[in-house]
């Protein structure tokens, strides 16, 4: 299907093209100046140096031969040559009534679909989730979503660091608080429990006591060393003690990912990978990708023509220890094995640039995948007030659990204050609050630009006024609420036949769902989609305010309004589906 403007450019570029000039030039977009016209032509400009000759003459001579076109109702020339032009009122409703047929709601599908895996560069096994990982779940599950409803196939994975030194951390605490437990003999010989010794409350408590003695003592941290090491050697006691924790651990991380709607298809750790790190090394070596360096093998990944060098990529410590490059490169290796996408992209804090780059760079001489189909999708930090990452008063971190909770209740403070979302029973108005407190976090924090900071505002961002989750839930729940009382009355949707200037704008709003959708998709941010959501609302609110709808006396254009109506809830609740939110029937 092509967007309004599509449609006028080709109009344009035949009628450059009858100019002797190249048809590029009649590229169409939405006008600046609305008040003018609703679309314009620029290339009039471009064409005077082509054509030596002043852009108003071109424009004059392009604009007339626009005259007559069955598309097109007026042609205007504004200021040196500007190329003003209104559509037929039939082009509106021609291009509502393709977006209402669409499956995709007006967006296009990939000209190519790819295999794609998603990173998420996930929590660590023994932590609660907290704000600092709230970025990569929901950017992460943006793009998913999108790149599955364009057509690509998606393969996402949450990525949990569960195999380094916490690990050993861990279990040599765990050792001192219950030194009586089988994992601790050395002798015993099975079968270890199955249910696990620590819960994740307990693990919450002890990782943060060991780390902080690691940190202190270097008699303990070389204790946490080796119980690494020996973890990883594949000590008996030591594994079966690790699989309860990363068990626990992951039983929290799904209730918190799904508190946020966020789900993975695969949920693989550093440890699913450890078994091919030897092999990988003793390949790299033998084809001469690596080569020693102080007792430590390394990769070169610098480049000539760069003002600041980057540093080796580290394959082996001199002692023979892996690290996390180590394990990033066998992970890259494991996905060429067993998806063979087209893509890899790496949801991660931006400040790991560095060694994102390193990966990819090794990844690329190793040969496992050209640098072009890995990507470090990148994102600034969410803030505090005093513009540095965002902590609880006390100056800890804020865990996910919390700050969905406290999003829920600002939400039910202001639902109440507003008088909305007060019908039904406790639960259901509980329901309410939950999905106005999570649509505001996850479009506060998705409607920025994705390499950017924000500052956390709670209270503005649950506001049912400006640019929020909750104005778009109040605008597609109103939609709700109209189309339940037309049913009641007996009122369907018709034909959408376009006169007021309300109407029109509303379909050029959702004429814009192509664009932001592909914006969204070629940038891996999902802003774009965010800033259609509000655009259309606020002109699905200009719409209702102006064009009674159920209270229109001429049942034909009652209809049209209607379908007007129901075609922007359908594209609404599109968008929100790609950014991961749920409207509630009435609010």
């Amino acid at each position: 299907m092509a967007s309004i403007a599509d449609i006028l450019t080709r109009r344009a570029g035949a009628a450059f093209a009858a100019q002797g000039l190249p048809d590029s030039l009649g590229r169409v977009v939405e006008s600046g100046r609305p008040d003018l016209a609703p679309y314009q032509c620029n290339g009039a400009m471009a064409a005077a140096k082509i054509a030596g000759k002043p852009p108003r003459a071109i424009a004059e001579a392009v604009a007339a031969a626009l005259e007559g076109d069955d598309l097109i109702e007026a042609v205007e020339i504004a200021g040196p040559g500007f190329i003003n032009l209104t559509p037929k009122t039939h082009v509106y409703a021609m291009r509502a009534a393709e977006i209402a047929g669409d499956a995709l709601a007006g967006a296009e599908p990939v000209a190519v679909p790819r295999g794609v895996v998603i990173d998420f560069g996930g929590p660590n096994v023994a932590k609660p989730m907290h704000v600092g990982h709230l970025r990569s779940s929901i950017i992460g599950d943006s793009l998913q979503r999108l790149f599955r409803f364009r057509g690509d196939r998606v393969t996402s994975d949450v990525h949990l660091g569960d195999w380094g030194l916490q690990m050993g951390q861990l279990i040599t605490e765990v050792a001192r608080v219950m030194p009586d437990l089988p994992y601790f003999d050395a002798s015993f010989t099975g079968p270890y429990p199955d249910e696990s010794p620590v819960t994740m409350d307990d693990l919450q408590l002890l990782y943060p006591r060991a780390s902080a003695a690691c940190k202190e003592d270097k008699a303990r941290l070389e204790e946490a060393r080796q119980a690494t090491r020996e973890l990883q050697a594949g000590r008996a006691g030591y594994v079966a003690l690790w699989r309860h924790f990363a068990a626990v651990s992951k039983a929290a991380l799904e209730t918190d990912f799904a508190a946020l709607g966020v789900h993975f298809d695969l949920w693989k750790g550093e440890s699913d990978v450890d078994a091919l790190v030897p092999g990988m090394v003793e390949d790299l070596k033998s084809r001469g990708v690596t080569h020693e360096d102080q007792g430590a093998w390394i990769i070169p990944v610098a480049r000539e023509d760069e003002k600041r060098e980057l540093p080796p990529f580290l394959l082996l410590k001199s002692d023979g220890a892996a690290l996390y490059e180590t394990t990033d490169l066998a992970t890259i290796l494991d996905r060429k094995k067993e998806q063979d996408p087209d893509l890899i992209l790496y949801v991660v804090d931006a400040r790991q640039a560095d060694h994102f780059e390193k990966v990819f760079r090794a990844a690329d001489k190793a040969g496992y995948f050209d640098r072009t189909q890995l990507e470090h999708i990148g994102f600034g930090t969410m803030n505090g007030p005093d513009g540095k990452p965002f902590k609880t008063r006390e100056g800890g971190v804020l865990k996910l659990s919390d700050l969905i909770r406290m999003a829920t209740d600002k939400a039910r403070a202001r639902l109440e204050e507003a008088g909305l979302g007060q019908e039904g029973d406790a639960e259901e108005r509980e329901a309410v609050a939950r999905a106005v407190g999570i649509a505001a976090i996850k479009f506060a924090d998705l409607s920025n630009l994705r390499t950017t900071n924000y500052i956390f505002d709670l209270d503005r961002f649950v506001a049912f006024e400006g640019k929020t989750g909750p104005y778009l839930l109040y605008a597609a729940v109103r939609i709700k609420s109209m189309m339940r009382k037309a049913k009641d009355q007996g009122v369907a949707p018709g034909e959408i036949v376009i006169g007021a200037d309300e109407e029109a704008a509303l379909v050029r709003a959702l004429d814009g769902f192509a664009l932001a959708a592909s914006e969204a998709y070629d940038k891996r941010s999902p802003n774009y989609l965010c800033d259609h959501a509000f655009t259309l609302a606020q002109a699905f609110s200009k719409f209702y305010a102006n064009c009674p709808v159920l209270g229109a006396e001429d049942e034909a254009v009652k209809a049209s309004r209607l379908a007007l109506a129901a075609l922007t809830l359908k594209q609404l609740e599109t968008v929100f589906s790609l950014i991961g939110i749920d409207a509630p029937e009435r609010m």
